[in-house]
């Protein structure tokens, strides 16, 4: 498969390769939704930022893209490709946006974006794998036409010691442009 590390754009979001330019903006981002890290495996919004930023970066299975505002633009979360395979299939999570851009057009922009773009590069399935406590981001994944495949029971242990069960999502590429039409 294809490198996925590229530049994305489609108003109003830009996807960047992260660099250390995101960091500290994309600290104070995660500071505004202190609740949300609770379904969260990682807490990027207060002491273990640092150790969960790194773990992300560290990792080869994962491509990780700062999300960009082109409205404003400032940086408004983060995104990666997570765990491409040789059969053609890639996760896309580790997701955090800002409040602000939550519920509307953003967020199936940014997912619009690394579809077409996973698409592009010969994958024939995105997974999206989400926490079964966080009903917003089923609903919105649900919403891009993704199939809810099963629940994987207890399959993480989060950062608060909650062993939680995940919801899986597949989306194949012929559903995705028959669909979309991309």
């Amino acid at each position: 498969m294809a490198d996925l590390l590229a530049i994305l754009e489609r108003d109003p979001v830009r996807l960047e390769p992260f660099e250390d330019r995101h960091l500290e903006p994309l600290r104070l981002v995660c500071a505004l939704d202190q609740e949300v890290w609770d379904i969260y495996p990682v807490n990027l919004g207060g002491d273990g930022f640092d150790a969960a930023i790194a773990m992300f970066r560290a990792s080869p299975e994962w491509t990780n893209f700062a999300v960009i505002d082109t409205r404003n633009g400032k940086l408004a979360g983060m995104t990666n490709y997570i765990s491409p395979t040789i059969f053609g299939v890639v996760e896309i999570g580790g997701t955090f946006i800002a409040p602000g851009v939550r519920g509307g057009d953003f967020n199936r922009a940014m997912k619009t974006l690394m579809i077409d773009h996973a698409f592009a590069e010969g994958f024939e399935k995105v997974e999206f794998r989400v926490d079964t406590r966080n009903a917003r981001s089923m609903a919105a994944v649900a919403k891009l036409g993704a199939q809810r495949e099963g629940t994987i029971r207890q399959n993480m242990v989060t950062w608060t010691g909650y062993r939680r069960d995940t919801a899986l999502f597949g989306l194949l590429k012929r559903e995705w442009l028959d669909n979309e039409g991309s």
